[in-house]
């Protein structure tokens, strides 16, 4: 039995949302590319977290959760974006994008700092 991953648990439950919004955008508002991308990246971030968790080495873990962290930047890109056009009004989204930034820089900062220790 997997034991409990925070990080993996808030990106899987942050993609579901990603993929929600990306049927509102898609079936309501009519917008497809800006949509397609936000999928991509939101969706991305949790599967790199899959990989890392699992990685043969500590610098493998750190290469794959820094694409994570590209990724949760480039989401968060999309939400700033498509809510200053007016295709979303809430911030929820945002917020949860800059929580799973902070957690995963916080991840990769105290296993860097681990790596260097050894």
């Amino acid at each position: 039995m997997d034991r409990e991953n925070p990080v993996k648990d808030k990106s899987f439950q942050f993609a579901i949302e990603i993929i929600n919004l990306y049927k509102y955008l898609t079936s309501k508002k009519r917008e497809y590319i800006l949509s397609k991308q936000i999928l991509r990246s939101g969706t991305s971030i949790g599967a790199n977290i899959e990989e890392a968790l699992s990685s043969q080495s500590k610098k493998e873990f750190i290469a794959k959760l820094n694409i994570s962290l590209k990724e949760a930047r480039e989401t968060s890109y999309w939400l700033r974006l498509l809510k200053a056009t007016g295709f979303i009004q809430k911030d929820e989204l945002l917020v949860k994008s800059e929580e799973l930034l902070k957690i995963l820089t916080s991840i990769i900062i105290s296993t860097k700092q681990n790596l260097e220790k050894k």
